[in-house]
Formats: C-alpha cells, structure tokens, sequence
C-alpha cells in the first residue's frame, strides 16, 4: 500500500545504498534521478490507488457525520485530460485537493467514448471503456504529479547552484509533502451491464483501474434509460442485491476492504418493473416490492391462460401488465419505493445512496432522507445536481410559490415565464439565485448529502466556449478571436496549458534524456523552444 512514503532524502540514500551493493557495475545510475522517478511514480499500479483513495473516501464520510459542512464534491470527466485540468485548477485556486473528487458518467462515456458514435445513455457503449477510462484519467493525474514534481526538482537544482541552503530547505519540505493530484474517482457502472456475474468481472476492472468507489442502479439492465428521461424499469430488491454483493465480494478479492459502494435508486421516476417480485412469506422484501403494483381484484372465473395473478389478504389481484410485458406501478408510491430501496441497500452492504429525483429541491430530498434516517440513522447521499435540470427555472418558480404561499405580492412575475432575461435583475431572481448558490450547503445540511456532483460539466462547457470561438474565430475577429478568448486569458489567469508543451510532458522527457544520455542528451527546452515565450508572467 501507499500511504506512508520515505522522505525524500531517505529514498536517495536507499538508492545510493543498493548501488553501492552492485560493486560498481551500476555506478552509472544517479541515485537521486531514481528518487526524483519514484516520486514522480508514487502509484505503480491501479489498486494502489484504489486502495489509497478508498482510505481518503472513508474519512471523508466520518468527518461529514460528524460535521455536515464537510460535504465533497466533484465534477464528470469523459478524458483523462478534462480530469487532469480540474485538479490541477484546484490545487491552484485552493492550494489543496481536499473534499473534491472526479466523477466517471455513464452518460458521457456513452455520449463521447463509444465506437459506435455518440450513443444515449442506455448502456449500449462498450462496457470495457468505462475501467478504460478510469486508466485514462488515473494516467493523467500521475503525469501532473510528474510535472509538477519535476518543476519543484528544477527549483531544488537551481537553489542548490545559487548555494541558498534556506530555499533549498523550503523546497525539499515541499517535495516532502507533496499532495497528489491522485484522489477518489466515484465511476458509474450503470445497471452492471448484465447479471450480477457480468457486473462482478466489470467490477473488478473497474476497481484494477484504480477506482475506489462504484454506483450502481436499480434500473433493468437491458432496459436501462438515463435517470432524466422517461420508461424506467426497476427489479426487485433481491435482484439489485445480488450485484451489490457482487460489486463488494470484487473489492473484497482485490483487497480493497474501504471500497465505497453508491446505491442508486431511479425509483421516484420509475412506473414500471420487468418483473413480479419472488415473496416467501407475507412483509418479506418480495412482498414489500409487489405491494406497490398497480392492481384490479379479479373474480377466479374470469382468468385465462395468460394471466398473471397475486394473493394478497384473501384476495386475488391481477398486476397490470403493459403490452412491452412489464408491470405498472400505482401512481404516486415513487418516494415510497424510493424509501424502501435506500433502506434495504443500506442493510445489505451499500455505504452511499443516490436519489434520482426531477427537480434539485431541498425538502423533497430532505422528506425522504428523514424517512431513511428513522431507520439508518448515519444514511448520506450522493446528489446528482445534474445539467438536465433547468436551475434558474426551477428556482424561480420555487421562490415564486413560497411567496405565492406566503401572501407576498407576485403579480408583477408570470410563473410561466420566469426563464426570461426580463426578470434577471428583480428580487425574484436574485432570492433564487442565492438559493442555488446555497444548494449545495443546504442539502448538505437538511438532506444527509455527503457529495455533490454535475455529471456531464465539461460536455457543456466545451459547447459553450467552442461555440464562442467559432464565432469569433470564422468572423471578423480572425485569429484575434482566438488571442482574446483563449491565449491572453491564459496568460493573464495563469494557465498551465499555455505552455502545451511542458502540459504534454516534454520537460519531463528532457529530465528523462539527461538521466540516461547525461551531457549527450538531446533535450527539447533550449533558446529556441518558442514555450519560452510564456516565461514571463503578464503584469
């Protein structure tokens, strides 16, 4: 495991100590290089890092039940270099990694990942390009260590030339503790793509890749759809058991026993269920499950051959069943089902759930998590605040309605309307605004949500700023289009990309070429590197 690692003075004497024992056939090897390669490569393999990560997720959750302003948060990736960004901005902004997270979404695996092209949200994409990506995103998260790392290296060298022991100290303290940007990827495994065999195999890729933490849904495997869009189909409790065991017996094989598992329930939007519950006896889980079909009690002498019938009390009901071959749920029982689902994971082994709700309202989650927390006092959440939800919409009417509610005068706002530009500078507006400033914060607080995530913020975010720049850039700015909107900015905000060469690790290759070659190494950064042009920060 790789919790604890030597200083790094330590490990160039260790270094230095088994050269030493090769009697001079290895003295072509700088024992400090090899340090430097160490540390810039503290993670060898996957489980390395999921086992690390797992560690991180469980104090994190202690430190959330023991204070809810402990809340996490992370953002979806679909690259590793979207991934690589993110941390690297927060550790920039924020000096440290601490709460945030990387989400892996389905949804843009899906979308942008597929050999089959853009595909929607129904597990039809390759199912090994979801622990491929984990890989991915894990691989560029080391590179920035490795960057980083050897920039710190290149300030060690140039303190120890200058002969400043005080800067030299400061910098060997932060090479010391360095933070990684390595931290807890929560990855989606969709419905588990297939049985509860095939989500174990999928499992364990994905955990080999170096997840720590997987979300699995309650929804048909063959009938999957995005959490946001109509025609769910839930299984049966035990059913969705059995690949939560699954998903823990991989953790457990690969020695990962911190392994988080996420639960999540699409319940609340969900009518349909592809099958009738297996019920031993009346009150068991199965019975529970069944209780909730939508129902006509039926007369013994009109049933046909074709029909599917239940015993409940005495009486013979008859589950509605739709001419797809699925069974109907009673209107208005989805936070019920949702209630029983979270409870029931959490007596069999999840540590995480996740509601899929249709709107981000505070109070419809908190109804549910007190719900939840009568039975499993410590029950967290993570919520999707997710892009299909219209926020400013959303918000607005809800502000709208509490003061509707509340008696305030609101005849100067159409409810129906409130999306439009007109009202963005009213009180409205800027009372719904502070909400979902607030949103995270409140449900941390109210609704037992230990993480918050957006699942798909950098598909939209990539939309956005190409479309800008293809407006800019094929109309009458011309390149300058391309200078103002991108370059000067990264410049001015302090950027790494901007220098794309030292981002794509040529520096670290030139470290590389002089530890191998010494003086004879051809190295890329000379005068002539047009990189350097970036040297000199804008004032």
């Amino acid at each position: 495991m790789t919790t604890m690692q030597p200083s790094y003075t330590d490990d160039i004497n260790t270094v230095q100590n088994l050269i030493k024992s090769f009697e001079g056939t290895w003295d072509g090897i700088n024992p400090e290089s090899v340090a430097r390669m160490r540390a810039q490569n503290r993670f060898q393999t996957g489980l390395d890092i999921a086992r690390y990560t797992a560690k991180i997720m469980r104090r994190d959750m202690e430190a959330y039940d023991a204070n809810s302003a402990n809340y996490t948060q992370s953002l979806g990736c679909w690259h590793g270099f979207i991934g690589q960004q993110k941390m690297i901005s927060i550790k920039k902004h924020f000096g440290e990694t601490k709460g945030r997270y990387l989400y892996l979404s389905g949804w843009m695996v899906a979308a942008l990942r597929s050999e089959f092209g853009p595909l929607p949200d129904q597990s039809m994409h390759e199912k090994t390009s979801v622990p491929a990506l984990i890989e991915e995103l894990y691989t560029f998260l080391k590179q920035a260590d490795a960057r980083e790392l050897g920039m710190l290296f290149r300030d060690l060298d140039k303190a120890r030339d200058q002969k400043d022991t005080k800067a030299e100290a400061a910098i060997q303290g932060q090479i010391d503790s360095y933070q990684t940007h390595v931290v807890p990827i929560i990855a989606d495994i969709d419905a588990g793509f297939g049985n509860a065999e095939a989500t174990y195999l999928l499992a364990k890729k994905m955990i080999e890749a170096g997840a720590c933490a997987l979300q699995i849904e309650n929804q048909v495997s063959d009938e999957k759809q995005c959490g946001h869009q109509d025609g769910k189909v839930t299984v049966p409790h035990e059913d969705f058991l059995a690949k939560v065991r699954a998903c823990r017996y991989a953790f457990l094989e690969l020695g990962v026993e911190d392994g988080v598992i996420v639960t999540r329930t699409d319940s609340l939007g969900a009518g349909l269920t592809k099958q009738i519950a297996y019920s031993k006896e009346a009150g068991d889980i199965g019975d529970q499950y069944n209780a909730f079909l939508d129902c006509d009690e039926i007369d013994p002498s009109q049933l046909n051959g074709n029909d599917v019938v239940i015993n409940r009390e005495g009486k013979l009901l008859r589950p509605k069943r739709l001419p797809s071959n699925l069974f109907q749920f009673k209107e208005g029982t989805g936070e019920d089902r949702c209630v029983l689902d979270c409870i029931t994971s959490l007596q069999n082994g999840a540590d995480l759930l996740w509601i899929e709700t249709e709107k981000p309202h505070v109070e419809q989650i908190a109804g549910m998590v007190d719900r939840i927390r009568e039975v499993v006092p410590n029950a967290k959440l993570v919520y999707n605040n997710s892009p299909s939800f219209n926020w400013t919409l959303n918000f607005r009417q809800q502000v709208f309605d509490t003061w509707l509610a509340e008696g305030k005068d609101v005849s100067s706002y159409n409810r129906d309307q409130l999306m439009s530009v007109s009202y963005d500078e009213t009180e409205l507006a800027q009372v719904a605004d502070e909400k979902i400033r607030t949103f995270q914060q409140d449900g941390s607080k109210r609704a037992g949500i230990f993480h918050h995530l957006i699942t798909l913020p950098t598909y939209h975010t990539a939309a956005l700023s190409t479309d800008s720049l293809a407006k800019e850039y094929f109309g009458d700015e011309a390149m300058l289009g391309y200078v103002k909107q991108v370059q000067r900015r990264e410049i001015r905000e302090g950027i790494a990309c901007v220098k794309h060469q030292n981002m794509a690790g040529s520096d670290v290759g030139d470290d590389h070429k002089e530890y191998f070659a010494g003086e004879a190494a051809l190295k890329a950064a000379g005068e002539d590197n047009t990189m350097n042009q970036f040297n000199e920060a804008a004032e």
